[in-house]
């Protein structure tokens, strides 16, 4: 029977890369994996058993560059050994011993640990919403974290008091064993100690076993000045306990910055919109305008128009990694009145009648507007 395509075997497109042939065959594998299908017998056993070796063989190949590429130029007759011109060599066979133990160590659920079984705490990550005044200027603050904490009743063995965990009898205390199947071996998790080497008989009723309980702990963090939204502080060490003497994971305190009511933040720079009344754009004058800090004036000169950005500088936020601080930058917005007295309109319609008879030069930008409309229909 003619052999079937590797590419169609592991179902990837022949432009695929090496991570997604390495995700197939793992899928396939812990499908039809021996390990995997202790249960089965007669023709499904059997069945199970081919399939799991055409993927093997399928993998094998293509997580090789150099197999891959005489695959793709002759096809199966280009990684046949036996067939003239076949790609043959024993490196390959080594890549692919190592690839297949570590995809197999993810499937078994095995990390790898030294002889001890001891294992890394897991990172935690903490959100913390603060304002936007808090984060220009910094502060320190106590943080509840609900946690692993190490047993005080059994000292983190997971052992009743006064009896201790055995060695595991399956692995001789290593948290593996070793499998041949074949001309290969794999090493897996052992599935007596789940990898920690020990077995506890007895386990503490504090804790179940566990050698860590459940508890909330309180942290001191200092946030310093000028971070910003996204910015991670991390607390080395204040995640969760290692298993079996292993060192404690690390905490990472990430930032939220409210919406302000005021400001808009662009790095160390903030954006503010400061509304002035239409006599003060017309006239100019002095308005006031708030920081983070305090309170100045700018002046706004006669005839200015909605949208005009003045630049306050030094005004806006020192960033953590930052030698100056940034800018502030206030948006004009001409604000028009609303609801008009009888007397106030009447002015507003001497006024426009006056400006009128004044021509083009009270209003030079709608003049500029006129004259590029009346182009749009007379261009040819």
């Amino acid at each position: 029977m003619a052999k079937r395509d590797y590419y169609d075997i592991l179902g990837v497109a022949r432009n695929a890369s090496d991570e997604e042939i390495k995700k197939a065959y793992r899928k396939l594998a812990m499908k039809y994996h021996p390990d995997r299908n202790q249960g089965r017998d007669g023709a499904a056993a059997k069945e199970y058993e081919e399939k799991f070796k055409e993927a093997k063989e399928a993998y094998e190949v293509l997580s090789d560059p150099q197999k891959r590429a005489a695959y793709d130029r002759f096809g199966h007759a280009g990684v046949d050994p036996t067939a003239a011109g076949g790609f043959a060599g024993g490196q390959g066979f080594g890549s692919f011993a190592e690839a297949f133990g570590d995809i197999f160590g993810d499937i078994f659920g095995g990390g790898r640990s030294g002889r001890s079984g001891a294992y890394r705490g897991a990172d935690l990550r903490y959100n913390m919403e603060i304002t936007l005044e808090q984060a220009a200027r910094g502060f320190t603050t106590d943080i509840r974290v609900p946690s692993w904490d190490h047993c005080e009743t059994c000292d983190g063995t997971g052992a009743k008091p006064g009896t201790k965990p055995r060695t595991c009898s399956t692995c001789g205390g290593s948290g593996a064993v070793r499998i041949t199947q074949g001309f290969f071996s794999i090493q897996q998790t052992c599935p007596t100690c789940h990898g920690s080497g020990r077995v506890i008989a007895d386990p503490c009723g504090a804790c179940h076993g566990e050698g860590r309980i459940k508890r909330n702990k309180v942290l001191e963090v200092n946030i310093p000045a000028g971070i910003d939204e996204g910015q991670r502080i991390r607390l080395a060490g204040k995640g969760e306990p290692g298993l079996n003497g292993g060192p404690p994971g690390d905490l990472y305190v990430e930032i939220r910055i409210k919406p302000h009511e005021v400001f808009q933040r662009d790095g160390d720079d903030l954006h503010c919109e400061v509304p002035i009344p239409i006599t003060t754009a017309a006239l100019g004058g002095e308005v006031e305008v708030a920081t983070l800090t305090d309170k100045v004036s700018i002046t706004i000169p006669e005839g200015t128009q909605n949208g005009k950005t003045f630049r306050l500088r030094g005004k806006g936020i020192k960033g953590v990694r930052s030698a100056y601080p940034g800018d502030l930058y206030c948006h004009i917005v001409v604000e028009v009145p609303v609801r008009l007295n009888d007397k106030q309109k009447k002015l507003l319609r001497e006024l426009d009648a006056s400006l009128k008879e004044g021509g083009a030069k009270h209003a030079p930008q709608s003049k500029s507007f006129m004259e590029r409309v009346k182009g749009i229909f007379t261009a040819e």
